[in-house]
């Protein structure tokens, strides 16, 4: 097997939608300034009775359906998440009971906002060997049930949801460089700087779940910075320049990211789909999020050269360009 190719994409969001105007009511905040900082109008917050594995399952289900396929016939699931409905199991276990499709492979990747670029990666190269020969691959969060609600500069930033790719292994000759696939990719982490953003909890620290905890501008001059040099990485491995791409899919932390990122790179804003300002945050859900609807809204197309990226926590960032 050369590699691998996406079948189909879905999302799930949860029902209840958060304004800015709302959140202006349980702390010292507003709309104006909340969107001047970070582009964020609204996010989805779960409900009781919505967990990560009941969106995973939703987004899941969505992909299939969009890809066509039946989920007997998935043999790997790869789920990327920061807030799993449990210590153990995987919740990735959760969706393949859902789903139907027990026995095969399934396991929950903890890489936080890059969990999706991760979970990826991990998946192609394990339909590379024959593994499996297609792969549920999904990004699922529900951040705000590790938010701080009482810091105006943490809790206004996040959102819940999630999104899934059906990835299919690709025969040897589907190759070539105008066939669809994942082209390339690179991975990062740098642990140094764990005190940036992280979660203050955990089983065998603190025994509890804790709270997010954030310094932005540090957090942000790091993003700018190890974003751009990996997708000049990921431009260089496959031999494709900055003009030859069509779409650029980030990670939605923040409006003003994204436009420095591009900005560095001379990518045109055009082609940066953004859905901060609608779902916020949503860590390892956000780039399969922002895939699936502007795929589902008509901007990309099949054939088109489209990149992924994302950092987050740890720190990790990592950059993937794929082929639709």
């Amino acid at each position: 097997m050369k590699g691998s190719r996406i079948l189909g994409t879905g999302s799930a969001l949860p029902r209840r939608i958060v304004t800015n105007a709302e959140l202006a009511e349980r702390v010292d905040t507003s709309d104006q300034w909340i969107v001047e900082r970070t582009g964020i109008r609204q996010r989805h917050i779960a409900e009781a009775d919505e967990t990560t594995a009941t969106l995973a399952i939703g987004a899941a289900r969505a992909a299939l359906a969009d890809a066509g396929v039946d989920a007997s016939t998935i043999g790997l699931i790869v789920l990327a998440t920061a807030t799993p409905d449990n210590t153990f199991p995987a919740t990735a276990t959760k969706v393949q009971a859902a789903l139907g499709c027990n026995g095969c492979v399934a396991f929950d990747v903890a890489a936080v906002c890059s969990g999706f670029l991760y979970a990826l990666s991990v998946a192609d190269s394990l339909l590379k060997t024959g593994m499996a020969r297609r792969a549920l691959v999904i990004g699922a969060e529900t951040f705000s049930r590790i938010l701080d609600w009482e810091d105006r500069t943490t809790c206004v930033l996040f959102g819940d949801g999630a999104g899934a790719v059906v990835l299919e292994a690709s025969s040897d000759d589907a190759a070539g460089p105008d066939a669809p696939g994942i082209l390339a990719a690179r991975l990062h982490a740098d642990g140094a700087h764990h005190d940036l953003l992280y979660v203050d909890g955990g089983p065998s620290t603190t025994q509890t779940v804790g709270h997010l905890r954030m310094r932005g501008p540090e957090v942000f001059r790091h993003a700018v910075t190890n974003l751009s040099s990996v997708l000049r990485e990921v431009l260089e491995e496959a031999n494709v320049s900055v003009d030859q791409i069509d779409w650029v899919v980030p990670h939605q932390a923040n409006a003003r990211i994204l436009d420095a990122t591009a900005k560095k790179l001379g990518i045109a804003p055009e082609k940066v789909i953004v859905t901060v300002d609608r779902h916020a945050n949503t860590s390892a859900a956000s780039v399969p999020l922002a895939l699936d609807t502007a795929r589902r809204d008509g901007r990309i197309k099949p054939g088109d050269l489209i990149m992924l990226e994302a950092m987050g926590g740890g720190f990790t960032w990592g950059a993937s360009l794929i082929r639709l």
